[in-house]
């Protein structure tokens, strides 16, 4: 039974982390079980994971005040977006700087750049949180938790005893947190989240149009201002336009 949970831990080690090309032999092997566990982490084990993560990466960044304009036009964002995901309490923040960039974690942390903000209307960002939202509420979030623990845990061979969040030093979770961030989507996982921002801002009695808009401004960008929301498929333009094709369907 030993030898056959050692066996089900490297296949899925090995599944896990086929993208990764310098990986020691040695070292996949005594970090197997962890690897494992990366796979079969709980919702609970995900957002503990996520809670230290954003935390660190908010400690690396310059967050807007309660005064800041930012601030203000994010919390009128949230209010037409709402607060809660499935049930999770969701956290708008203000990164202060000129990246293009959003993201969220599966504990609701949400966070988006002041350069974003500074190139797209209200209307547009909250098109942008709500594809964010969608990669939450769909476990895209969850799944990218996973492989970015994963490839921590075959790197640094983590012990998995005492929780995973709780085996892991400040610098890991920022390198986690960055995995994260810096993951990329499916054609397909972008697709659903755009279309998941399409019916919630509908549900929520929201402008459509700028999710288009805020699309047709990403594919202006060069990806090095961008590159998390750029390094996706399908591209921008055609995003857009599948945008309006719904909204065109609709009013019909």
């Amino acid at each position: 039974m030993k030898n056959k949970s050692l066996l089900l831990a490297l296949a899925v080690s090995s599944t896990l982390l086929a993208g990764c090309a310098n990986l020691d032999g040695n070292l996949l092997a005594s970090s197997g079980m962890s690897a494992y566990k990366a796979a079969t982490l709980s919702d609970a084990e995900v957002k503990s994971l996520a809670d230290g993560a954003c935390k660190q990466m908010d400690g690396e960044n310059k967050i807007a005040g309660a005064k800041s304009k930012y601030t203000k036009r994010l919390n009128k964002i949230a209010k037409a977006l709402g607060n809660n995901i499935d049930g999770t309490p969701v956290n708008y923040k203000v990164y202060l700087t000129q990246d293009v960039n959003a993201w969220a974690m599966a504990n609701g942390c949400v966070r988006v750049y002041s350069g974003l903000m500074d190139m797209m209307t209200d209307n547009e960002v909250e098109g942008v949180l709500g594809h964010e939202l969608g990669h939450v509420s769909l476990g895209h979030s969850r799944k990218a938790m996973q492989t970015a623990y994963a490839t921590l845990a075959a790197r640094d061979a983590i012990a998995s005893a005492g929780g995973a969040a709780a085996s892991l030093s400040q610098s890991q979770l920022g390198d986690l947190a960055e995995g994260v961030v810096n993951s990329t989507f499916s054609r397909s996982q972008e697709s659903d989240a755009d279309d998941f921002s399409y019916d919630l801002l509908k549900k929520r009695g929201i402008k459509l149009d700028g999710l288009a808009s805020a699309f047709d401004k990403l594919a202006g960008l060069d990806g090095g201002r961008a590159k998390s929301l750029m390094d996706s498929h399908p591209a921008s333009a055609d995003r857009a336009q599948h945008i309006r094709d719904r909204i065109a369907a609709d009013k019909k």
